[in-house]
C-alpha cells in the first residue's frame, strides 16, 4: 500500500497548482485582442468594458464607474470574486458562465468575445493578476 506523507503531499499540490498555472508574459501578448474593450494599469479607464486592474481579487461587477449587466452585479452580490481560475473559465463563454453561476438560464453578459485556447484564458488569467493588490 503507498503511503503518502506530508511533505510528499505537499509538493504533489504545489506541482498541481503549478501545471495549471498560466504564464503572465505569453497572456500579455493574449490580452492584445483585450484591448479593443478593456485597459489595464496604473492609468487604465473604463471602455466598452470595464477597466481591468485589480479585477483578479475584485467582487464581480464592482468596477468604479463602469455600467454592469444587471446578470454580473447579481453574480457579484451572489458572492462571485474573481479569481485566476474562474476567470479563465469566464473566457470560455461569458454568457454560459454567468447562466450556470447564478442558475438562470436568461442570464446573459455583455462580453461577446470568448477565448477559445485554454492555454490563452490560463495566460490572460495570470497577466491580469501581475494588475491584482
Amino acid at each position: 500500500m503507498f503511503k503518502l506523507t506530508l511533505p510528499l503531499a505537499a509538493a504533489m499540490c504545489v506541482l498541481a497548482v503549478s501545471a495549471s498555472a498560466g504564464d503572465a508574459a505569453k497572456g500579455e501578448k493574449t490580452f492584445r485582442k483585450c484591448k479593443a474593450c478593456h485597459q489595464v494599469g496604473e492609468d487604465a479607464k473604463n471602455r466598452v468594458g470595464p477597466q481591468l486592474t485589480g479585477v483578479i481579487g475584485r467582487t464581480a461587477g464592482t468596477a468604479e464607474g463602469y455600467k454592469y449587466g444587471a446578470d454580473m452585479i447579481a453574480a457579484g452580490e451572489a458572492g462571485l470574486v474573481w479569481t485566476e481560475e474562474n476567470m479563465a473559465e469566464y473566457l470560455i463563454d461569458p454568457s454560459a458562465y454567468l447562466k450556470t453561476f447564478l442558475d438562470n438560464p436568461a442570464a446573459k453578459a455583455k462580453m461577446r468575445f470568448k477565448l477559445g485556447k485554454e492555454e490563452d484564458r490560463k495566460d490572460v488569467a495570470a497577466y491580469l493578476a501581475t494588475f491584482s493588490e
